[in-house]
């Protein structure tokens, strides 16, 4: 995380909302060597203490969580180069702003017993954002060909013990300046990422 006070103004409640609503992060994991790393969908709960999600059984990272593990799950937000040129004020440098939650806790392996229950509550969340199509739903598989897939996964829990934001979106310049930067970011034509991050940015006065 930015050490930077400036960027870590926001309420561990918007880091948390901002964490669910994303639902796809990075999993990292200390290990022998270099850190292990999966990218990964979860559910976080509305009480923000508990996130699941499933690993390819074959991943390393499945193996350790066979006992209780601690982890750092990082969520990544909008993010974009900002040119110095973009601020209309003398003496900038090249920055990157971006948005990122950090969930840090404990995480191991669950039951296989509630691993349908689990996907049944994961493709829910995530369909019904693609409303008006009708939702896909796990009973639309063919059964035995459903049951061979998931035994090819493992259920997990992790239990959250802290919660760390970065919300760097020039809260460090005059308000003018990072609006002017915002303008640009807008226009940069990179899509719904980009005004999005525009967005936040315009929002960012006055923390």
């Amino acid at each position: 995380m930015h050490p930077n006070p400036v960027y870590r103004t926001e309420t561990e409640e918007q880091n948390l909302d901002f964490a669910r609503e994303q639902g796809f992060g990075v999993l990292a994991v200390c290990a022998d060597g270099a850190p292990l790393i999966s990218h990964i969908p979860f559910v976080l709960n509305n009480a923000g203490d508990t996130v699941e999600f499933h690993l390819v059984r074959s991943n390393p990272i499945a193996r350790l969580l066979k006992s209780p593990t601690s982890v750092r799950l990082a969520v990544q937000g909008p993010h974009s180069y900002i040119s110095p040129d973009w601020y209309g004020a003398d003496d900038q440098v090249p920055t990157w702003n971006y948005v990122a939650v950090h969930l840090t806790g404990v995480a191991e392996s669950s039951p296989q017993s509630g691993l349908r229950d689990l996907l049944d509550r994961q493709s829910a969340m995530f369909e019904q954002r693609l409303l008006p199509k009708t939702p896909w739903e796990a009973a639309k598989m063919t059964p035995d060909v459903l049951e061979r897939m998931m035994r090819q996964i493992v259920p997990c829990r992790m239990v959250v013990e802290d919660v760390q934001g970065t919300w760097k979106l020039n809260q460090n310049k005059p308000d003018e300046v990072r609006l002017r930067a915002a303008d640009h970011v807008d226009g940069y034509g990179m899509g719904a990422e980009t005004r999005l991050l525009a967005a936040l940015m315009r929002g960012a006065g006055g923390k």
